[in-house]
């Protein structure tokens, strides 16, 4: 099979394409063939050695995927041969084929294709694992989301909004902004022009923060957020080494939580899948949520997806196809 490899670490420029054997299944496994696969912040951190991949998972690249089963293991029950599914992956879905557990698959919602659907898995187990899984949304709570321009951004931004928060959203430019607007953010916020810390304080604070940026923002969200408020940090992309005051955390009853996807149990996975396609999966049969894709690239031109994603230029999701 046809394989995406890291030559070494560094920039978009080392990704080549590779030929490796198809891969194996166990018992609780299908083989997929795959159609499309999402890009992804982790393939950014791969690729420059910063994000090993856990024991067990594929050396390869791609946590999500969308493709046609060609085997089922023999503990298999749901699926087929021939079925079309997308699915969160410990790694691998740069390639041809890759294996998956089969709990971590779900049937592509209706009206989605096949293509589009590559890139629903990652970002959705991740804001639905994080904000919303098992917890009580009160109506008209506030959602502030760093990024909401980008793939896992504007599925929070969707999410927050079908479940009835009222949800504030940071990105770059105005056009990223009515971007966020346009599917379902109240308000964006141009953090070029605008503090957040002053837009979220004359709303009341913010109830629930999504951060993938850390940095100087972890001292702000701290600012930001209201009474009781939660902070959810996902990543560090302007760091994690920082000076913070944490009296705030303490004076407003506050809750802040890391939290990392890829080496969670496998039946943990298991039960959020089952959770998506239950409570999730039916809002892009009415509507209420859209997959967004903003480009899609074939695996020859990798590097040129990996680059747009460095550049941060895009809104939505970047997705490969096979």
């Amino acid at each position: 099979m046809r394989t995406i490899e890291i030559s070494e670490t560094g920039g978009p420029e080392v990704l080549t394409l590779g030929t490796r054997e198809t891969p194996e299944i166990a018992d609780h496994q299908v083989l997929v063939k795959t159609i499309a696969c999402g890009v992804n912040g982790p393939d950014m951190m791969q690729r420059k050695g910063l994000y090993p991949p856990p024991p067990g998972a594929s050396d390869l690249m791609g946590l999500e995927v969308s493709g046609t089963i060609e085997a089922v293991g023999k503990d298999v029950s749901r699926w087929n041969v021939g079925d079309t599914i997308c699915a969160l992956t410990h790694g691998g879905a740069y390639a041809e084929h890759v294996a998956i557990n089969a709990d971590h698959c779900l049937p592509i919602p209706d009206g989605v294709s096949a293509i589009d659907a590559a890139g629903l898995p990652e970002t959705y187990f991740t804001v639905w694992s994080n904000l919303f899984y098992q917890r009580k949304i009160s109506e008209g709570a506030k959602l502030l989301v760093h990024g909401g321009s980008g793939g896992i951004g504007i599925t929070a931004v969707q999410l927050g909004a079908a479940l009835g928060m009222e949800v504030y959203a940071t990105a770059s430019n105005a056009d990223k902004c009515s971007f966020c607007e346009s599917h379902g953010a109240k308000r964006g916020i141009n953090y070029r022009e605008e503090d957040f810390v002053e837009v979220m304080k004359s709303v009341g604070g913010a109830d629930l923060v999504l951060d993938i940026l850390g940095g100087d923002y972890i001292a702000r969200n701290l600012k930001a957020a209201a009474v009781d408020g939660r902070i959810v940090q996902l990543a560090y992309r302007k760091g994690s080494k920082v000076e913070v005051d944490w009296m705030p955390l303490m004076l407003k009853r506050l809750t802040f939580h890391g939290s990392t996807l890829r080496a969670r149990p496998d039946g943990f996975k298991a039960s959020i899948a089952a959770d998506i396609e239950k409570n999730v999966w039916p809002m892009f049969t009415d509507g209420t949520c859209k997959p967004l894709t903003h480009a899609t690239f074939p695996f020859e031109e990798v590097s040129a997806a990996h680059q747009m994603m460095e550049d941060a230029g895009h809104v939505g999701k970047i997705i490969l196809t096979a």
